[in-house]
């Protein structure tokens, strides 16, 4: 048995059974948001899955679907959905890490984690922080966690642009044990994603009881359910808004991180991997 993980699917397999994993097809929806060479390589992968995968493993229902969308004539009952799961669990009393800078200390900084790249919306979500700082709201620094990705040359720029930059915080990649702590000692983290197969960051931050403010598009909802603040990507003034109600009521922040944490729950490596081994 071939078990492909990422996008490549092999071709010319004589005797092996082929199962292939598919996580998302933003490249599709959202051509203008990769680069060439990486949109033909994930869409012949997805393609050439579609002839020979023996079984497709999907991420969510909505993946799933949107599979058999594009690719109608693959048999239905020859592609499961298997949701992923978080690798974090909550540890109490975890010391900051001596490589943050001494003034992020906990509930004091709003969090995003995602690769810069635009189908993470980073520019409507500086937007929509920007537009709070401008009414005057008690302002807490935004941090952003994730590696360089591809089209945001001008991503500094845009901040400056928008006068915020003394207020956002550019990280980059970090370790797990720095994310953890990130994910556990923010505000909420804010993950207005335009598209997504999964959502493992906004798992991850349910799973370490961490209020999120998300979007309400493709899978997202499938995971969060009602445990999180659902709002519109393209919107920054509802990005805005959402950040408006956490600040102004205690109490909706504390009944979110208990929710989030109770769902990520049904979610779990063990769980999958059980699943895809039935597979």
């Amino acid at each position: 048995i071939i078990h492909a993980n990422n996008f490549y699917c092999p071709t010319t397999l004589k005797k092996a059974r082929l199962v292939y994993t598919l996580h998302d097809l933003a490249f599709i929806e959202h051509p203008e948001h990769t680069l060439e060479e990486t949109r033909v390589a994930s869409f012949n992968g997805a393609l050439y899955a579609s002839l020979f995968a023996d079984r497709i493993i999907a991420v969510s229902e909505y993946t799933r679907e949107h599979f058999l969308r594009i690719f109608p004539y693959y048999p239905a009952d020859k592609i499961l959905v298997v949701y992923e799961g978080s690798r974090f669990s909550y540890k109490p009393g975890m010391s900051r890490p001596n490589s943050l800078p001494t003034y992020l200390t906990s509930n004091s900084f709003w969090l995003n984690v995602g690769t810069l790249e635009p189908r993470k919306n980073h520019l409507r979500l500086l937007q929509a922080y920007a537009k709070l700082k401008a009414e005057q709201l008690n302002v807490l620094p935004l941090v952003l966690v994730g590696a360089r990705g591809w089209l945001m040359n001008d991503f500094e720029k845009f901040i400056e642009d928008l006068g915020i930059q003394s207020d956002v915080i550019i990280l980059g990649y970090v370790g797990d044990n720095v994310l953890q702590w990130l994910y556990q000692n923010c505000f909420a983290c804010i993950y207005p994603s335009l598209f997504e197969g999964f959502g493992l960051p906004v798992l991850e931050a349910m799973s370490l009881g961490t209020a999120v403010i998300t979007s309400n598009v493709t899978s997202i909802p499938e995971v969060v359910g009602d445990v999180g603040l659902l709002i519109d990507p393209y919107n920054p003034s509802e990005i805005c808004d959402a950040m408006k109600n956490l600040l102004r009521d205690n109490r909706l922040r504390d009944d979110l991180r208990v929710k989030a944490k109770e769902r990520s729950q049904i979610f779990s490596w063990q769980a999958t991997a059980r699943k895809v081994l039935a597979v």
